[in-house]
């Protein structure tokens, strides 16, 4: 299928991506967009009636460890060095009014 793009259509795609381009740039996008049209169009005529829907190319699997806690709870340990403590957290002076 041919993929025509107009002018008005690169202008508008220029206004949305405002971009100021010029005459070659634009004749240059025209043919660009046209070519990946036309890919599209290769790829949409694909027989895939039993290629099952993926995310990835390749397997992917979580990499990440599991959240454990080995420090534990330092609070008391932390709060030894405030000056000034309550209710478990630093008391600090009054930045606005």
């Amino acid at each position: 299928m041919a993929n025509v793009i107009t002018d008005e259509t690169i202008e508008h795609v220029g206004i949305l991506t405002k971009l100021a381009l010029s005459t070659e740039e634009k004749e240059q996008a025209k043919k660009d967009m046209s070519r990946m049209l036309d890919y599209i169009d290769k790829l949409a005529a694909l027989d895939t009636t039993n290629i099952e829907p993926m995310s990835h190319v390749f397997p992917v699997q979580n990499v990440f460890r599991e959240d454990v806690v080995t420090n534990g709870d330092e609070s008391k340990k932390i709060l030894k060095n405030a000056p000034v403590e309550k209710d478990n957290m630093f008391v600090v002076p009054k930045t606005f009014d």
